[in-house]
């Protein structure tokens, strides 16, 4: 499977929901839909695999105010690691 993205709107703004793999070459795509809906969160609760290039997707969408739901266990601990690396420099 691939990466399938579906969009909800709620009462407070957009969700993003991501399904299957996201992986770098995807990444165009997915800002080109963040662009375009200015989600308030990503969902990511069928997400079963990402890359380095995704976590630090992930991690820029987080910094810029977009929340992260059911991120799992794996994707969080290496969001955080991205973001400690990227603090020590």
């Amino acid at each position: 499977m691939t990466l399938k993205i579906e969009r909800t709107l709620i009462e407070h703004g957009t969700t993003i929901k991501l399904i299957g793999r996201i992986r770098a070459e995807h990444l165009a795509e997915l800002r080109g839909q963040i662009a375009a809906s200015a989600p308030s969160a990503l969902e990511l609760k069928e997400v079963t695999l990402v890359d380095a290039e995704a976590v630090r997707f992930l991690s820029a969408c987080e910094s810029e105010g977009i929340h992260l739901q059911h991120c799992s266990a794996y994707i969080r601990e290496w969001i955080v690691r991205e973001q400690e690396s990227v603090i020590k420099g």
